[in-house]
């Protein structure tokens, strides 16, 4: 397992134990009363402050028999009331506005405790009440605020605005509450660990500024994207393979040339093509095919298994090669249709994996084993070729391998459910030593500044902009 999979592991190991309602908690479904407890008695005071609140707030408060969330019957602060003080007090790190960073302020809340501190059960009821209101409104503008790019081919694949009951609920069953503020919970488990690295002193303006860029990207992933899912990380050409939040297995990969970068995205991959043909795109077709002809006559075509077509259609004839004017295809003429036959040098090798997208970009295993042994690989046009593409496929089809299905062309194979993959592009990274990786930025999406760059960023000072 490499290093970035072994920190992702280990905070997703604490992660899904506070996030263990899944999508119910993600999307504010009703969730189920919790079966332990509260250690906190009822309190009538509490039952009365919720009445004068919003309805989420309301019900919340009263499926847990109005029993405090963060303070103790005397009113003592929990860890992790000072877990979310500090949240709170460097929220200008999350790219929220400056509106909701003043409904953010903390001073009335830290008197409202001090006044709790007392052991009054009002004051303690209206401290519990507007910790929760503060952190609820805290977490759903996280999840609101500004994140990177991505295609997303379906709205269930983007991160979703949760409810103040569903942030509540969440919060208020898992294991710690203190863990469960620490690790931002609420957001995909990368983004802490880069949030804490961008609040503190151990790394230069310029490497925050890495890091504020990719904490954007890290936005624009669900907590915890599904039960079963695939993240590529173009950056580092990298494939892992998740169930329940956990890596399972990983893969180099090979991803798109700085010329054609492999793009961020989501989709859900929904079935694979064993011996597929490769289409081969109209730029290649202009920039590559015809200069190959023109070179070295139509024998390049038919040592390489290439095939000119009338058309993409199913049931398309060839048509001769001979006939095009290859010349004026090298010269910006609409190119012909040619795709490259299974088996042999095909750029697909044996299988691609579809998640159906406009980019044309595919999973796929690739014949050119030499591009994975390099430590950088951004070598291909776009798609992403896989270090083991069977690998991929065994554990995408429930143990079937795609190895043993023949030299038909185009078999089609469905997956038993479809499994969503994120292409994302991380140039900060948590590691497995509890620091961040960072990586070359090949496509220069990190040229362009977003804020100004970060100087005293150990408490509040620091306003990125």
């Amino acid at each position: 397992m490499t290093s970035i999979a072994r920190a992702f592991a280990a905070r997703t190991n604490r992660a899904m134990l506070t996030v263990g309602v899944g999508a119910l908690i993600a999307i504010g479904a009703p969730i189920p009363a919790a079966a332990a407890p509260f250690a906190a008695p009822a309190s009538a005071e509490l039952r009365s402050e919720v009445k004068q609140r919003a309805g989420d707030l309301r019900r919340f408060y009263a499926a847990r028999d109005y029993r405090p969330l963060w303070l103790s019957p005397s009113g003592q602060a929990s860890s992790a009331v000072d877990r979310l003080l500090e949240r709170l007090e460097t929220a200008q790190f999350d790219a929220l506005d400056k509106r909701t960073l003043k409904n953010l302020r903390t001073g009335s809340l830290r008197r409202d405790l001090d006044r709790a501190a007392g052991g009054k059960p009002e004051a303690i009821a209206r401290a519990d009440v507007e910790l929760s209101q503060m952190f609820a409104t805290y977490a759903r503008a996280m999840r609101g605020a500004p994140r990177g790019r991505m295609l997303y081919e379906s709205a269930a694949l983007a991160p979703v605005m949760p409810t103040a009951e569903s942030v509540l609920t969440s919060a208020a069953k898992s294991p710690s509450l203190d863990e469960h503020i620490t690790q931002m919970a609420w957001m995909h488990p990368f983004y802490a660990e880069l949030r804490d690295a961008l609040i503190s002193p151990g790394f230069s303006p310029n490497k925050r500024q890495v890091i504020w860029e990719n904490l954007s990207r890290v936005r624009a992933l669900p907590a915890i994207p599904a039960e079963r899912y695939v993240l590529v990380d173009a950056a580092s050409a990298r494939l892992w393979m998740y169930e329940n939040g956990k890596p399972v297995d990983s893969m180099k990969a090979v991803v798109g040339k700085p010329e054609s970068e492999t793009p961020a995205m989501a989709g859900f991959i929904r079935y694979a093509i064993v011996n597929p043909y490769w289409n081969v795109p109209p730029d290649l077709v202009q920039n590559t095919i015809a200069k190959g002809v023109l070179s070295g006559g139509t024998k390049y075509l038919t040592q390489r298994g290439y095939e000119v077509l009338a058309n993409y259609d199913a049931n398309a004839k060839p048509i001769d090669p001979k006939k095009v004017d290859w010349q004026a295809v090298a010269a910006g003429a609409p190119p012909p249709h040619v795709r490259q036959k299974p088996g042999g040098s095909n750029f697909m090798g044996k299988v691609k994996y579809e998640f159906p997208n406009a980019q044309g970009i595919y999973l796929h295993d690739t014949p050119d084993r030499a591009l994975l042994k390099l430590d950088d690989r951004q070598l291909s046009n776009g798609c992403v070729r896989l270090e083991d593409a069977d690998r991929l496929g065994r554990w995408l089809l429930g143990g079937k391998s795609v190895s043993k299905t023949g030299n038909r062309p185009e078999q089609r194979i469905d997956l038993p459910t479809v499994v969503p993959v994120y292409i994302t592009y991380l140039t900060a990274a948590p590691d497995a030593k509890g620091t961040i990786a960072f990586r070359d930025d090949v496509y220069g999406r990190d040229s362009a500044p977003q804020f100004a760059a970060l100087e005293g960023v150990s408490g509040a000072g620091a306003y990125p902009r």
